[in-house]
């Protein structure tokens, strides 16, 4: 179905429109953030550990907060509820920004925000069916996708930029501004929403135990969401950057390049899929293209160089970002609605905490080895894993010839 849906016609749609330039302005925001908090903190601390920390704060606390608070995206009005985390979030980092701050209430800050982030992201993304309907979101993910990517690597490339021109606190006053502006976005262009489970009991095992049977009872579901955290696995050489780019002789320039090959890739592969892909094939794709992801990571077994390499890690982030939007796509429309953000919540913490284990795992074998064969070794375990999924994959998909229009729409 939606065979015909262009970018064009998802951008139509008024309130898609304020939900994609909101997320762009907070997701460029953080990206500034980020940066400007690692030039803070080294500059105040002179300390790589403490810098290392403060980066680390920005992610971690995002593992709690989908597991522990993505069902408010369930519990309340998905709208008001990013309005106020917009708002929340825009205060804390005021706060941040104000010179001289202790570190151990920075910390607390900034730990604060990355709580709220998978609550601010499970609401959007449960949202997004009511605002695009089916036909048009599988669509409006590519672009949400495209956009991610492309302001990730315009923050990075601009954080360091303003601070060269100004200073941390400005930046950091630039981010605030951001989640003003996004808030009042939503606020202004967003239509008002029931809850959707607004007459359930909130909180309580029996609710979790239910979003975990709703991932994990259905054989579909399940390869879903393990296709979804496998790409986690295949995606362990951003966070092997630095000592795969020292066994080639490669310093600081090298380890940049290794870490903008996969959003390179992400955006291309984004973009080539939703455009030149009809939705009726997609769902047939998605273990071949589980497959194709990894397979690029398990040729680092052949140390091919670094000009080599980084092609093969943006061959791997094109097909890994087309699997994590697919998969997303897919698993969002299967869900409940009273029980999607929750959900999407917890499927997103699995995959934000094998992000972070793999490279652990990774650099522990690659001081028993080296890191060609560290990265490697994951890429060919992710194949191997890949294969295994996309036959359950066949098998779940043959008997439902309705689970097209549901995966790809």
């Amino acid at each position: 179905m939606a065979a015909g849906v262009t970018y064009k016609d998802v951008f139509k749609v008024p309130e898609f429109r304020a939900m994609w330039l909101a997320e762009l302005q907070s997701v460029a925001g953080d990206q500034l953030a980020r940066v400007a908090l690692s030039v803070l903190v080294f500059a105040d601390t002179g300390s790589a550990a403490l810098t290392g920390l403060t980066y680390a704060l920005t992610f971690v606390p995002s593992l709690l907060g989908g597991l522990f608070l993505s069902g408010l995206a369930d519990r309340f009005p998905r709208r008001e509820l990013i309005l106020w985390i917009d708002g929340l979030r825009g205060c804390l980092i005021l706060l941040v920004a104000i010179p001289g701050m202790p570190f151990w209430s920075l910390c607390v800050l900034v730990g604060i925000v990355s709580l709220l982030q998978p609550v601010f992201k499970s609401a959007q993304v449960a949202l997004l069916p009511d605002v695009l309907g089916e036909h048009r979101f599988s669509t409006g993910m590519a672009i949400r996708s495209i956009t991610i990517q492309s302001a990730q690597m315009a923050g990075f490339a601009g954080g360091g930029l303003l601070i060269a021109v100004f200073n941390p606190y400005v930046v950091l006053l630039l981010d605030a501004l951001t989640f003003f502006g996004s808030a009042l976005l939503i606020r202004l262009r967003l239509q008002p929403r029931p809850a959707a489970a607004a007459t359930e009991t909130p909180g309580g095992r029996r609710n979790s135990r239910e979003v975990w049977g709703l991932l994990f009872a259905d054989r579909g579901m399940r390869t879903l969401v393990l296709m979804l955290w496998l790409m986690a696995l295949v995606a362990v050489y951003e966070g092997m950057a630095a000592p795969y780019a020292a066994l080639f002789g490669g310093g600081s320039v090298t380890v940049g390049l290794i870490l903008a090959a996969d959003p390179l890739g992400s955006v291309v592969g984004a973009f080539l899929f939703s455009k030149y892909v009809p939705e009726a094939r997609r769902p047939a794709l998605l273990g071949p293209l589980t497959i194709a992801a990894a397979v690029p990571v398990a040729l680092c077994l052949l140390r091919p160089g670094i000009v080599a390499s980084l092609i093969l890690f943006t061959v791997a982030g094109a097909f890994g970002t087309i699997v994590v939007m697919q998969t997303t796509t897919a698993m969002t429309l299967r869900l409940p609605d009273a029980r999607r953000g929750q959900a999407i919540g917890i499927s997103n913490s699995g995959l934000t905490s094998a992000t972070g284990l793999s490279p652990l795992a990774a650099g522990l074998l690659s001081d028993a080895t080296n890191p060609a064969t560290a990265i490697g070794a994951f890429g060919l375990t992710g194949t191997a894993a890949a294969l295994l999924l996309a036959i359950a994959w066949a098998r779940s998909n043959r008997p439902q010839p309705n689970l097209s229009t549901n995966s790809a729409t």
